[in-house]
């Protein structure tokens, strides 16, 4: 197994696969790097001239992509060839909590997972290093290298895991200054040699110091219990802002003086409607999933109540809303302001705006959207996957606009539901002279000053703040 490695292919060009090959890319230009994925729509997105119009939103993903694409970058469809071509492959292809069978609702779909090692394994002719790059439950390498080790074509197979740890918004910096990277693989000496040729590659830009290695076992648990103690924090702090509410504490008060403990420190304890994104929910219920598998229920349901409290807070700011407005919000107009789960990306996924939208339009609210990357065919999109409502039912509650002014004017209350900078530096006075009075703000982000929209005649509710 080599320890130099000249050809690389990645199976997936979403938010992870995408972002982390262009930094590979661009920090080993001596090295090949093919990204592939079947969906050609998204694949014809990545080699656009206009960077723009890339599949995935990060700051400073299109100055990488300007660099090393046409260079030692490609972006493929031909899956099959890349495969061949490769020493290293990896697996960066979507993992999502099962809809169906057993461990519905909690543990990790892998079908994706294993079409591709399937798929490597019928295609392979020399040695290979396949690395877990999804998010995956402990022990899937094992799976992974079964199927693989079943060719029969004499083909040798070494299987790594290396999590990725990238927050949306930011991946780009959390790769090219990343405070850690892990590689698990075997103790053995072929598994020893795997792994030096993917601490070889990262080696390129990152002191060794960064750069842990551990079995593959400790690697795959890392990454979800990295993801449930974040989690866990955002989670402690919503139950909190509950508390303060009901006793006239302040949440950001509360928040600041924990954090001054060194033993706690001052990350993750903003106080909002609630986490999102692909990977909180998700890694916490495929915890929740094996520790009742392996027996262990009260682990289980330790690590369940972090997403029972995230539910909660999400139901809850849609019920402060109606129950503010009077009780009720029928036909009356709600300005969402924001639709990505956080700022400074187009990802949606598990968006406490999807579920805050939907509990409103429950009431037959009438929604107006305004996000500065996310489309309205998206939206509708994650309504119509709740499965709530008919999507002529979706569309006629819910409408997106380019104007953020427009989607406020004549509407009863605003919702801040994404931490957008852009939205900081509104004319609020003018967003208030166009509203219906009295004119609210559900500050779900904690982005606004309250005393400013007070002075100028809104009515604000913050969590954590009564």
């Amino acid at each position: 197994m080599q320890t130099h490695i000249k050809n690389i292919c990645c199976i997936g060009a979403g938010y992870v696969g995408g972002p982390t090959m262009a930094v590979i890319a661009d920090k080993n230009p001596h090295v090949k790097v093919t990204v592939v994925d079947i969906n050609a729509k998204r694949i014809a997105a990545w080699n656009d001239e206009d960077v723009s119009s890339l599949p995935v939103y990060e700051p400073g993903l299109s100055d990488v992509i300007q660099r090393a694409r046409g260079r030692n970058l490609f972006f493929s469809t031909e899956v099959e060839q890349a495969i061949d071509q490769a020493d290293m492959i990896f697996i960066s292809v979507n993992t999502p909590t099962k809809t169906y069978g057993k461990g519905k609702g909690m543990a990790a779909d892998l079908k994706y997972v294993e079409l591709c090692a399937r798929q490597i394994a019928s295609v392979a002719k020399t040695d290979k290093i396949v690395v877990e790059k999804s998010t995956l439950p402990v022990r899937t390498a094992q799976a992974i290298k079964t199927i693989l080790d079943q060719t029969g074509n004499g083909v040798n197979f070494q299987i790594l895991s290396n999590p990725e740890f990238l927050a949306e918004g930011t991946a780009i910096k959390d790769l090219e200054e990343a405070d850690r990277v892990l590689i698990g693989g075997e103790e053995s000496e072929a598994g020893q040699k795997a792994i030096q040729a993917l601490v070889n590659i990262y080696a390129a830009w990152l002191p060794k110091e960064r750069i842990l290695t551990t079995n593959v076992w400790s690697s795959e648990l890392s990454k979800l219990t990295a993801n449930a103690f974040l989690a866990q924090r955002v989670s402690s702090i919503n139950s909190i802002s509950e508390l303060c509410e009901a006793t006239g504490a302040n949440v950001k008060e509360v928040a600041k003086a924990i954090g001054l403990d060194s033993r706690i420190g001052s990350k993750f304890l903003q106080a909002s409607v609630g986490f999102g994104g692909s990977c909180f929910q998700k890694d916490i219920l495929n915890l929740v999933y094996i520790s009742k598998s392996l027996g262990l229920t009260e682990v289980a349901d330790y690590w369940e109540q972090v997403i029972i409290m995230n539910d909660h807070q999400k139901r809850r700011f849609a019920e402060k809303i109606v129950q503010t407005l009077f009780n009720t919000v029928s036909d009356k107009k709600i300005a969402f302001l924001g639709w990505a789960f956080k700022k400074d990306t187009n990802d949606t996924r598990e968006s406490a705006a999807i579920y805050v939208a939907d509990q409103l339009m429950d009431e037959q609210a009438k929604i107006r959207v305004f996000d500065p990357k996310v489309s309205e065919t998206q939206m509708q999109t994650d309504l119509n996957y709740l499965n709530t409502r008919s999507e002529a039912e979706n569309e006629a509650l819910l409408k997106a606009t380019e104007d953020p002014y427009q989607a406020c004017k004549d509407a009863h209350a605003i919702a801040i539901l994404t931490e957008w900078d852009e939205f900081k530096t509104y004319d609020w006075k003018k967003v208030y002279e166009q509203m219906k009075k009295p004119a609210f703000i559900f500050d779900g982000r904690r982005i606004l000053d309250r005393k400013e929209l007070e002075a100028i005649g809104f009515r604000v509710y913050r969590i954590g703040e009564n």
